[in-house]
């Protein structure tokens, strides 16, 4: 496998199901992102009201609790913390900039897409997840297990049909060399003990049920209708199910395609396979432990891909801090803090300027491509350009902006900074939509007035082809000119010298 982000490759995030949970990796990650506290504040108000009880006292408490610690307590408490931590994985990575093309999740992990693509409240992502486990402790709680095969899917198969159990399934087709079998506790147990026989390795799964048995078909339709209720919105980015092996569409009713979830297989490597034809290189787990990254790693060996996890623990390491780096040489991620976002915006927040660079990035990049093209080009042509004789020079630079048309009529004698700020206060109130007395001398653009750097770019662009200006310098600081005064002291400096320049050329 390369060792470098492919080029030019699209990215998914995968979100984990049972099993999908390192507590001391989301405790260590807590202490530097604070997204995590902020998505488990949300849903803690949920459990508050669903169960009488904070989730974050349970994980982040004096007392570390790890998945087997939450399996041994309330079913609800493991599968919360599963979707939570997915949820808070994929705010870190939204907030360095990084912008999936596709979501998709494990099992349990499809609901923490969907609610990541905008389906459902982070709020209702929980009463989903508590609402799961719910209806299938009314039906008892299906005694039952989870364990993983190492044998394919066709084999694990045939090695069910020798035990001719209505209620066993194929839960999960992981890889070409495993696959994970659903259904009751005793009969698993005759599974496992055939596949000893047949030299098939067997891990049971840390989760409280066997999830996608037929066993659980009778908890469906309670679970639908609950769902029904809860307010369903329109997808903000594509979600691709490896249940449905199929993209959510948007006339899906997402409460029956839920529902179906308890019965039905997740063809995870099948998932994967999909996604890499249409052009997925770079598949970062938005959870714990790793599981699925070491998962995609097995289905696309040979092929040009990297999986990264985010919060998991390797090798003592947090594994979200080689994963940031690494999306960031590759400019999949927001540049930290003291390089570009030094220089572009020294007052702003980190996370703010990586959200920012998340949506605004490429397009500060073109701006930048493209002034830097045009001052290669005039630099250039001043350089080819012979100098012109005493008789032939050119007439001198007008010396005002007139007050007329951009570009048009010449300039009088004198710059005059009360016109010239009248006139950049009217061309940044019409191109921002902002009435004119907005714009005060010294109104700070970012700050007060909610005007970005691309849009400040921007709108010196107009002003420099409008009043004719050169090429800015390379130490130009766009933070330095944050205010309306500023800028017009700025353009009037650079029309004084553009005149003194001319009069000196017409003079020599």
């Amino acid at each position: 496998m390369s060792t470098h982000l492919p080029v030019d490759a699209m990215t998914a995030f995968l979100f984990p199901g049972q099993g999908g949970f390192d507590g001391e990796a989301l405790r260590r990650a807590k202490e530097l992102h604070p997204q995590i506290g902020r998505v488990f504040e949300r849903l803690d108000a949920v459990t508050e009201e669903l169960y009488a009880r904070r989730l974050s006292d349970v994980l982040f408490g004096e007392r570390k609790a790890d998945l087997r610690d939450l399996l041994d307590s309330d079913p609800w408490a493991s599968q919360v913390a599963i979707y939570g931590a997915g949820l808070a994985a994929y705010e870190i990575l939204a907030a360095r900039g990084v912008t999936p093309d596709v979501l998709a999740g494990h099992s349990l992990g499809e609901i923490t897409a969907l609610v990541a693509a905008g389906a459902f409240s982070v709020e209702d992502g929980v009463r989903i997840v508590a609402q799961r486990v719910a209806v299938i402790e009314r039906q008892g709680g299906v005694d039952g297990r989870m364990v993983a095969l190492s044998a394919s899917a066709e084999r694990t198969r045939k090695l069910l049909e020798l035990v001719d159990e209505p209620l066993l399934a194929v839960a999960t087709e992981n890889h070409d060399e495993q696959t994970v079998v659903s259904g009751p506790a005793g009969i698993l147990d005759r599974v496992v003990a055939i596949a000893g026989q047949l030299g098939v390795g067997a891990i049971e799964i840390d989760t409280p049920f066997p999830f996608h048995t037929p066993a659980l078909a009778p908890a469906a339709p309670e679970f639908a209708a609950y769902v029904r209720k809860l307010d369903q919105h329109p997808l903000n980015r594509p979600v691709y199910s490896p249940i449905l092996q199929r993209y959510y569409e948007p006339g899906d009713v997402l409460a029956d395609l839920l529902a179906e979830h308890f019965t039905q297989p997740v063809r995870f490597a099948a998932a994967v396979r999909h996604l890499r034809e249409t052009g997925v290189g770079v598949f970062v787990e938005a959870g714990g432990r790793a599981a699925l990254s070491k998962l995609v790693a097995k289905v696309t060996t040979g092929s040009p891909v990297r999986s990264l996890p985010t919060l998991a623990l390797t090798g003592g390491r947090l594994a979200l801090d080689g994963t940031l780096e690494e999306l960031r040489e590759a400019g999949l991620a927001a540049p930290e803090r003291g390089g570009l976002a030094e220089l572009l915006a020294p007052s702003v927040p980190a996370e703010v300027f990586a959200a920012y660079w998340s949506e605004r990035g490429q397009m500060v990049l073109e701006l930048v491509r493209t002034e830097l093209d045009a001052f290669r080009k005039s630099t250039e042509s001043r350089r080819a350009e012979p100098e012109p004789a005493a008789e032939t020079a050119p007439a001198p630079a007008p010396a005002a902006p007139a007050p007329a048309s951009p570009g048009s009529g010449p300039r009088p004698e004198a710059y005059d900074r009360e016109r010239l700020f009248a006139e950049l206060r009217t061309l940044y109130a019409e191109a921002l939509e902002y009435p004119e007395d907005v714009f005060e001398d010294e109104v700070q653009l970012e700050a007060e007035l909610g005007v970005d750097s691309v849009k400040q770019v921007e709108l010196l662009s107009r002003v420099s082809s409008r009043y004719g200006l050169p090429p800015r310098e390379s130490g130009f600081r766009l933070a330095t000119y944050n205010t309306m005064g500023k800028i017009t002291d700025f353009v009037l400096q650079q029309l004084n010298d553009q005149g003194a320049h001319a009069a000196a050329s017409a003079a020599g």
